[in-house]
């Protein structure tokens, strides 16, 4: 049975053409991962799903009466809140119904059968939807995402940003509605939550659609793939080794097949230039006709741009370039506290620690976003930093990338500014749309290539692979092995660092 039916599906941000006449359907039970390059329109799909974006054309049909959970990681919370006070929120409606039990009872004990007999009924509704167990329920997925471990009393005031996004997450799953729709969930999870994930979200037996980065995940969790390729989605049967496997072989196919129609247009267009006017003619112009009523393929068009990153370097000596002492960060209370750790010129560095720990809210502190809370640090006076933040928050998100670019570097011709933003992978339709339309990894990008335009000697680097498709992450890779200043890097994926950082500092074990 059909849940979401999308057809003559068209949309385009400026020249960008997303999709032309796409279309695909979510049936009962399906989980399905998106997949496509960055810039292709996962992200932008979802919101058109959730009708944040209206497309340009094409009918988007929800089956009525079903219940769609879409994760928004920036969602705003009540911060008066415990953490397990917003998680009980996602059983409201079985609340209001025991609510509702209690007072028909009282109402009962007058001796009103009626009334006894609606609150037997409600208490049947509560049993069904295992409202004695939600306590359990709870602590089952606040454990499975990490959380049991900071409190369920803590309040979500004392919280960092990745805290946050994973109470959002577990309330989400805990509503349990018939449709999913997550955005790269696995960004702000730790290798074991991940996990977790996956196994959770593979024995469910409602649908859900999830744009995701992380290849071992979607093998673990899809069952189906809609691939975003050539401005349509195809929908694909099986995991996603089986997609690969089978787009590689459709692909060299259609290659073939579209070989050998241009072999065959271009030998009858030399028929019909040879021959339009001679004895051959009637013949010629039969041919012309044929050719005009053909069904041509298109050419596969390469949208895919190999990005390159350089970061350029100032001087710099091996002495210390970072000491911190005692430091404790947070907003209005301490999220971490007495960290202790020095950097020397030149060493690469890792901090590691659960996802939601603090670990960006300390890389804010130490750029100077936000104030310490007790201790102090210091950076030798010869440190320039270079920062990248992985909240993707622009001031203008209307402002195009070459704006942007040529704001921060107003002596930069146009024309460099273009070279600049190819370089980092940024095609020139991309360059010309504004920066809020533009996916994660474009947007990603985009930040690269500031970080690219400005010498620096210490490179400090929240969770920058994010939103990255492999080719990114390799380009970024090669960049920071190549770099020869200080990099301080936080992040999750231990096969992006593993091979080139001196050091780890984790700081769960401080």
């Amino acid at each position: 049975m059909s849940l979401l039916e999308i057809t003559g599906l068209t949309h385009s941000f400026g020249e960008n053409l997303l999709y032309k006449n796409a279309g695909f359907t979510l049936n009962k039970g399906e989980h399905i991962g998106i997949v496509g390059q960055n810039g292709t329109g996962k992200s932008t799909l979802i919101k058109i799903c959730t009708e944040q974006i209206i497309p340009d054309s094409g009918r988007i049909i929800w089956q009525p009466n079903i219940t769609i959970g879409y994760l928004d990681q920036y969602a705003e919370i009540d911060h008066t809140l415990t953490m397990k006070e917003f998680l009980k929120s996602a059983f409201a409606k079985l609340f209001e119904i025991e609510t509702q039990v209690m007072q028909l009872y009282e109402k009962a004990a007058d001796g009103d059968m009626k009334n006894l007999e609606l609150a037997a009924y409600y208490q049947e509704q509560l049993e069904t939807h295992d409202f004695y167990s939600i306590d359990t329920a709870i602590e089952r997925v606040a454990n499975g995402l990490g959380l049991l471990a900071i409190g369920l009393d803590r309040p979500i005031i004392e919280m960092s940003g990745g805290q946050r996004a994973k109470v959002i997450l577990a309330k989400l799953l805990l509503e349990k509605p018939d449709v999913l729709l997550l955005d790269e969930p696995t960004n702000f999870l730790d290798k074991d939550h991940v996990a977790w994930l996956a196994e959770y979200l593979s024995s469910l037996e409602n649908a859900f659609l999830v744009v995701s980065h992380d290849f071992d995940f979607l093998n673990k969790i899809a069952n189906r793939i809609c691939d975003i390729d050539n401005d349509t989605i195809t929908k694909y049967y099986g995991t996603y080794s089986e997609f690969l496997r089978k787009k590689t072989l459709l692909r060299e196919d259609y290659i073939r097949q579209y070989s050998a129609q241009q072999k065959e247009i271009k030998k009858t267009e030399e028929f019909i230039r040879k021959n339009i006017a001679g004895r051959k003619a009637k013949m010629a112009r039969g041919r012309q006709k044929q050719l005009d009523r053909m069904d041509k393929m298109e050419a596969l068009e390469q949208k895919e741009i190999i990005p390159h990153f350089d970061f350029p370097v100032l001087p710099l000596t091996n002495t210390e370039h970072l000491l911190v002492k005692h430091l404790a960060v947070g907003y209005h209370y301490p999220v971490l506290s007495d960290i202790d750790f020095s950097i020397k010129g030149g060493q690469k560095v890792v901090i590691t620690g659960f996802n939601g720990i603090g670990k960006s809210t300390l890389l804010k502190t130490l750029i100077g976003q936000i104030p310490s809370m007790q201790g102090h640090f210091k950076f030798s006076d010869q440190v320039t930093l270079g920062y990248f933040e992985q909240d993707l928050i622009w001031d203008e998100p209307e402002q195009t990338p070459i704006q942007i670019v040529s704001n921060v570097h107003p002596d930069m011709v146009i024309k460099d500014v273009r070279k600049h933003l190819a370089r980092c992978g940024i095609s020139s339709k991309h360059a010309m749309q504004a920066i809020g339309t533009l996916s994660g990894g474009e947007q990603a990008k985009v930040k690269m290539c500031l970080l690219t335009l400005i010498p620096c000697n210490f490179l400090i680097m929240d969770e920058p692979t994010n939103h990255l498709d492999v080719q990114a992450k390799e380009a970024l890779k090669s960049a920071l092995m190549d770099f020869a200043g200080t990099v301080l890097l936080v992040s999750h994926e231990g096969a992006f660092y593993r091979d080139w950082t001196q050091r780890i500092i984790n700081i769960e074990k401080r």
